[in-house]
């Protein structure tokens, strides 16, 4: 197949992305939610329609100032709700904030006011980190199980590298889209639904790698002595990566309609999904298999 004669290119092209996706990450540094760092959140309803973003944003601009608040997030939440994000108020800050959100006789109605402090924030930072570490050991251990029986041809280890290579792809790539975002684009931030999203992520696309391993595992089967491995993964890719491609792009497709037409608290959690999914997709495809031939080594032949 194609992929798998051209395997050095798309190792190489794939992998240049990875690294500028590493370095953005580390270099800019994720615009982090005050679930991470510490901070007060407001929710509640107005008594009428709900104003505009911006002209809450107008309402709210003498307290920013005034109180020096670097930090200010305003999400939509239903009909007439909404949910303000901001560093840690003092409880005059608080009463002041509440008394700005009203406009005449359009009042607005705390319904929740909560604060965390930085320890945890940083508590869930670490969370969120051995979650993810776990999730990805789990899955090499699962692998290396699942594959043992191909160990005759090619190790099973080896079958488990590759995808450690791929998830690590699947993690930074889409982390660093939306570290630009986030650098670029007011409102966008890492936060917990970003983190369940990555872990949605992770289990799609090992998924997906998956599906073309166990190909690989079965056609070994009934190879013949003189057809070699790359053949071998040639021909399993060829078999399922249009159901790979259909699969993701239905997915994709319905996290695009509810970015597009769906409320504001889940908007950037969809378009992670749409972008991890993607991203997932051609890793499984592009990256997974081609890798998986090049640490086998190409001249393998079945015993």
């Amino acid at each position: 197949m194609f992929v798998i004669k051209h395997k050095n290119i798309f190792i190489g092209i794939i992998s240049l992305i990875m690294l500028v996706a590493i370095v953005l990450t580390f270099a800019w540094k994720p615009n982090l939610s005050i679930e991470f760092t510490g901070g007060s959140v407001v929710r509640g309803e107005f008594k009428d329609a709900r104003p505009t973003t911006e002209t809450i944003n107008s309402y709210m601009a003498s307290f920013i100032t005034n109180n020096k608040i670097a930090d200010f997030k305003i999400q939509p939440v239903g009909g007439k709700g909404i949910i303000v994000r901001t560093r840690d108020l003092t409880q005059e800050e608080h009463g002041s904030l509440i008394g700005l959100l009203s406009d005449g006789t359009n009042i607005f109605t705390e319904s929740s006011f909560s604060t965390n402090g930085p320890s945890v924030g940083s508590e869930l930072r670490s969370k969120a980190i051995i979650s993810i570490a776990l999730v990805l050991v789990l899955i090499i251990f699962f692998v290396a199980y699942a594959f043992r029986s191909a160990s005759r041809v090619v190790s099973s280890w080896k079958f488990g590298l590759s995808v450690i290579f791929c998830l690590v792809h699947d993690i930074f790539v889409p982390t660093g889209i939306f570290v630009i975002l986030s650098h670029y684009i007011i409102g966008y931030e890492i936060d917990t639904l970003f983190v369940t999203a990555l872990l949605a992520i992770l289990g799609y696309s090992v998924a997906d790698t998956i599906v073309v391993f166990d190909r690989i595992r079965e056609n070994l089967k009934f190879a013949s002595s003189k057809e070699i491995f790359e053949d071998v993964v040639g021909k399993s890719l060829r078999e399922t990566y249009v159901r790979s491609i259909n699969t993701s792009l239905t997915t994709v497709l319905a996290s695009l309609a509810i970015f597009f037409f769906g409320g504001e608290a889940t908007k950037h959690f969809a378009l992670m999904l749409a972008i991890g999914i993607t991203v997932g997709t051609y890793s499984s495809i592009l990256l997974a298999s081609p890798l998986l031939v090049l640490i086998s080594g190409k001249a393998q032949r079945k015993p």
